[in-house]
């Protein structure tokens, strides 16, 4: 099977983002820097839990606010994962699942369809800032939704139950990281269309 593994580097007025992905890599060598601790420990749920090797390092306009640095490390993160992905043949394409953390429960499901569509219901109540430079919770809902179109893919968030806003916004990194993780798995050698392509 060809490695399946891609780098980015994308650079703006606003942010500057090298990327490393090795989607068979194990999960074991995961490494990110945004500048943003608890950004950075979100990101590090998708290495750790998606069994991706990773590497994120990123420079932001955090002067202004997470903003840009959150939303460009989602496009370039979309666009490394479906560069590795190449033509999909074999992959399991679909996964699913309901992910826990402590109290908080959300319901994942997504398809590596070629097709991005982006279905966000997580209230989040009371939203404070987490982490120090300050991560607004409610990026997550952009970050999944740059990552998703730059991707390729559909992707279904619902939170069934919570109250935390930590334990929301983890659960939801790991429940996708997972459900990532089932789908690139290879089952076969054809892609898994009646179209011939994903």
């Amino acid at each position: 099977m060809t490695a399946r593994r891609a780098t980015r580097e994308r650079t703006t007025k606003e942010t500057s983002i090298q990327i490393a992905l090795d989607v068979d890599g194990g999960g074991a060598n995961v490494d990110v820097t945004t500048g943003l601790p608890f950004f950075d420990h979100m990101l590090s749920q998708i290495g750790k839990h998606g069994g991706f090797d990773l590497t994120v390092h990123a420079e932001g306009d955090l002067h202004v606010d997470a903003h840009h640095t959150v939303e460009d490390v989602g496009i370039a993160l979309g666009e490394v994962f479906a560069e590795a992905l190449g033509d999909k043949a074999g992959v399991r394409r679909f996964a699913s699942g309901l992910y826990p953390l402590d109290e908080a429960v959300a319901e994942v499901a997504l398809d590596l369809s070629g097709r991005p569509y982006f279905v966000w219901d997580v209230p989040l109540g009371e939203v404070l800032p987490l982490g120090n430079p300050p991560f607004d919770p409610q990026m997550a809902e952009h970050f999944w939704q740059s990552f998703t179109t730059s991707a390729g893919i559909t992707l279904h968030v619902r939170l069934k139950d919570g109250k935390n806003t930590h334990h929301i916004v983890e659960c939801v990194f790991k429940g996708v990281s997972r459900c990532l993780r089932d789908a690139v798995r290879v089952e076969g050698s054809g892609v898994p269309s009646t179209k011939g392509v994903l």
